[in-house]
């Protein structure tokens, strides 16, 4: 079952590029105690990915802070090279670059979708969401493909 507002995050470990390296970070870590904006996108250095959803994160990060949130994640079904690399590209700065190498954490939600045929395997769909500690309290789960409900100014209009 996809998950669902009330729901609790599944706790497996991701991944992150740390300044000594790539790292695991479990999801009880990142989500325990605080209230934090998540968005995931298909992949890094998409077009839609780069030149939309991660910019109006960042962009939006002091405007989120004000209305609560502590921390912004993106994660993708990706490398926590290529997340930290894109991060550093597109000077995500406030927002922490998450991998889920594995797909483990998008299967745990029933998120996935089999982009193969284009030659990337296994992928998330596109959302946001607000969870707080750890516990899902807004999702804006797109349709594959689509970009319409998942934007920071839409996650800003809901806190």
């Amino acid at each position: 079952m996809t998950i669902k507002v009330g729901d609790s995050l599944p706790d497996v470990d991701l991944m992150e590029m740390t300044e000594a390296g790539p790292s695991k970070v479990s999801v009880s870590d990142l989500f325990g105690g605080k209230k934090v904006a998540l968005f995931a996108v298909p992949g890094a250095y998409t077009p839609t990915c780069s030149a939309k959803h991660l910019p109006g994160f960042v962009d939006n990060a002091d405007n989120l802070a004000s209305k609560g949130v502590d921390a912004i994640v993106c994660l993708s079904v990706n490398d926590p090279f290529v997340m930290g690399a894109w991060g550093k590209d597109h000077n995500a700065g406030p927002v922490r670059m998450v991998a889920d190498p594995d797909a483990a954490f998008t299967k745990a939600m029933n998120v996935e979708f089999d982009a193969s045929g284009a030659g990337l395997g296994i992928r998330s769909r596109r959302y946001s969401m607000v969870v707080d500690d750890g516990v899902v309290s807004q999702l804006n789960l797109e349709e594959t493909g689509g970009f319409e409900v998942s934007d920071a100014d839409t996650l800003l209009g809901q806190l």
